[in-house]
């Protein structure tokens, strides 16, 4: 058997600690060689990698477990995801599998430091696309360009931070026939006289089923030729009113799975650290493309990590959103009724890997705790420009608060990316600065810490924002574009309400007459129905998002005209 020269154009880079191990010749249908030296193997053959532990423990699909997460280079993780097949718009599955794993490299990079080089391919040839192409009778190419830019604009609207690079899949034909050629030469794929291009899944034996068992599995549908259920298609023959492309083996376009391992490899080489993608892939997309790279690099281990995102159903369906279901929300409908910001809470509150419900109640919930955050941020505003009076603080109590809250989300995050554990840990910290920021009517000239305040604020609004959550403009994407001159008349109707409320309170005389109380407060009858309006005024605003807190009057300068 000889080795394949590297495929035209990959980018070959070298790693520290990266080491190719020999490999002996094929026999009785299985790959051998050398094994690599690591500090321990699993039971599902998952080997350590040699490198820098990051001290973060994640969930590996190829294990079943948490692991240490080990980079191969020390502050840089490669990530390899399966992007979209671009024949129709994303939907809120999709959504929240590509915002899912947005939170996750963002914690890696803001929270732990980490480069992460992050790949995603663009599947813009498929069965899908051809045959939706064929119903609008326009090009397949036209077709794939035009959703692939709607994609685009709805990552961006979701705030997803794009990747290093989106990798079309027709750009890298000729990478892709020279990769099958390789598989082919190294003995684990075969051609058939009409011209498709199948992996030879007995020729790898174990190294086949490192993701699920795959015994009884069934092959793809609708092909013939296949000396095995479980073989699938590299290369499939040209068939009218396809796309095709030249090979070795007549024109034909690429299978679905190899389009991932080659584009993987020509980025990242012989060894990937982290590999994403909805669960729904693990088999049979992601199972193929281990077999794939495992059979082209001639190692053991090509991807180290593999994470899986849950299903999103919707509520009281088992069945995960799905086009082919018809029972989905296209993001940009989603959007409409929305923000980024809500539904990246909603992402939140749930833990990455497993399935979400989505519904009128759950959305709620992130919209409460998304309100809950912005009335507190807004509080400490009014008290740090000393518009809110308050009962003395007890400030040390708040910063041993703050010190725990900060440590509590780092062990979550570290903890499998536990952005629930964290959350609860944010919340706390705000329940914790509310019970400080008890507002009283009248000022007593008790002292104020407003430092401890500013600090919460700063940390809140940081950590939120490597969550992806913008605390500074939440409404900005939701908000029509005259928002500002809405803002506006708000404020004004808030400040008429406090001027109101503040006349309301103004104490009447003391009452001298004989049976009168000397020396106590009391406020105009008359004057009541002014406060029970200022009242219902405050809930009916509260439900419309905007929250009030009524601090004290404060008697402030004459405006001067003409300066």
């Amino acid at each position: 058997m000889r080795s394949c020269a590297p495929v035209c154009g990959f980018a070959k880079l070298a790693w520290k600690g990266n080491v190719r191990a020999p490999w002996t010749p094929k026999h009785s249908g299985v790959l051998l060689r050398s094994h690599a030296s690591c500090p321990g193997s699993s039971p599902r053959g998952w080997a350590r990698p040699t490198g820098h532990d990051t001290g973060i423990k994640t969930y590996n699909s190829l294990t079943k477990q948490k692991e240490s997460l080990v980079l191969r280079q020390e502050g840089v993780a490669t990530w390899y995801s399966c992007g979209p097949t671009v024949y129709d718009h994303a939907h809120l599955g999709h959504a929240c599998s590509y915002v899912r794993f947005d939170i996750l490299q963002r914690i890696l990079s803001k929270v732990f430091g980490i480069n992460v080089i992050h790949v995603m391919v663009i599947t813009d040839i498929d069965d899908k696309i051809i045959r939706r192409s064929l119903e609008e009778r326009i090009s397949a190419t036209v077709l794939s360009q035009m959703y692939e830019e709607h994609f685009r604009q709805d990552m961006l609207a979701l705030k997803v931070i794009p990747p290093a690079a989106y990798i079309r899949v027709t750009d890298n034909i000729p990478q892709i026939v020279a990769f099958i050629e390789c598989i082919i030469t190294n003995g684990h794929a075969y051609t058939t006289d009409r011209g498709d291009v199948y992996f030879d899944v007995q020729s790898i034996g174990t190294h086949y089923g490192k993701l699920v068992n795959v015994g009884d599995t069934t092959g793809e549908s609708g092909e013939t030729g296949k000396r095995d259920k479980r073989d699938f298609a590299l290369w499939k023959a040209s068939k009218p009113q396809e796309p095709s492309w030249e090979s070795p083996w007549g024109r034909g376009r690429p299978g679905w799975h190899i389009e991932c391992s080659t584009i993987a490899s020509s980025v990242f080489g012989s060894q990937l650290d982290i590999h994403s993608g909805g669960i729904d892939l693990a088999f049979p997309h992601h199972e193929n493309e281990i077999a794939q790279c495992v059979a082209y690099h001639q190692c053991e281990q090509w991807g180290n990590y593999f994470l899986h995102s849950g299903h999103l159903h919707l509520k009281g369906s088992t069945e995960k959103m799905s086009k082919s279901l018809k029972n989905y929300i296209t993001i940009q409908e989603f959007l409409q009724s929305y923000t980024a910001n809500e539904f990246r809470m909603f992402c939140l509150l749930t833990k990455y890997r497993s399935a979400i419900d989505y519904s009128d109640a759950s959305m709620n919930e992130a919209c409460s705790k998304l309100a809950t955050i912005s009335a507190f941020t807004h509080n400490v505003q009014a008290y740090m420009q000393n518009r809110m009076q308050c009962q003395p603080v007890q400030e040390g109590l708040l910063w041993d608060s703050l010190a725990s809250t900060q440590a509590s989300v780092r062990t979550a995050l570290a903890d499998d990316f536990d952005t629930p554990r964290a959350m609860d840990a944010i919340m706390n910290l705000i329940h914790h600065g509310n019970t400080q920021l008890q507002p009283i009517t009248k000022s007593i000239g008790s002292p104020r810490s407003p430092a401890v305040f500013g600090a919460i604020l700063s940390y809140i609004r940081d950590i939120m924002e490597v969550l992806g959550v913008d605390l500074v403009d939440q409404k900005k994407s939701h908000m029509m574009p005259n928002s500002g001159l809405l803002e506006n008349v708000v404020e004004q109707l808030v400040h008429f309400r406090r001027e109101v409320r503040n006349f309301a309170l103004t104490p009447a005389p003391a009452d001298t007459s004989a049976g009168g109380q000397a020396g106590r407060t009391r406020l105009h009858r008359d004057r009541q129905p002014l406060l029970n309006a200022c009242d219902a005024l405050r809930r009916d605003l509260a439900t419309l998002g905007v929250h009030i807190k009524d601090i004290v009057c404060r008697t402030e300068a004459p405006h001067l005209h003409g300066r």
